[in-house]
C-alpha cells in the first residue's frame, strides 16, 4: 500500500473511520504529544507483535516522529505478513506543523 499524507489520515478520522494506528516512537515522546494511537517502541516491536495479533489483513498506519523510524516498521511488518500497513509521511512533526 502506498504510504499516507498526515491530511489524508486527519479527513479520515475526523470522518470517524476506525483506523489502526501504532506510534514507534519512545515513551516520553508519546506522552510529549501523541494522537492517541497504540505505541510500541521500533526497538521492540519485533516482540511485541501479539499486540497487532489478527490485523494481518487490516490498514496499519505506523508513525513517529519524521517517519523514518516508522518505514522501518512498516518494513519489519510487510515482512511478517502485514500486507496493509502505511508509514505516516513526516510523522508528528508534520502532523504538529498542520493541526498543532
Amino acid at each position: 500500500m502506498h504510504d499516507i499524507t498526515v491530511d489524508e489520515l486527519k479527513h479520515r478520522l475526523d470522518k470517524g473511520e476506525n483506523i489502526t494506528i501504532v506510534d514507534v516512537r519512545e515513551a516520553h515522546e508519546y506522552a510529549d504529544y501523541n494522537i492517541g494511537a497504540t505505541l510500541i517502541p521500533l526497538g521492540t516491536l519485533s516482540v511485541q507483535l501479539d499486540k497487532l495479533e489478527g490485523l494481518e489483513e487490516t490498514e496499519i498506519v505506523v508513525h513517529c516522529r519524521s517517519g523514518a523510524r516508522s518505514a522501518s516498521a512498516k518494513e519489519l511488518l510487510k515482512s511478517q505478513g502485514y500486507t496493509k500497513v502505511r508509514n505516516l509521511l513526516g510523522g508528528m512533526m508534520e502532523w504538529q506543523s498542520k493541526f498543532g
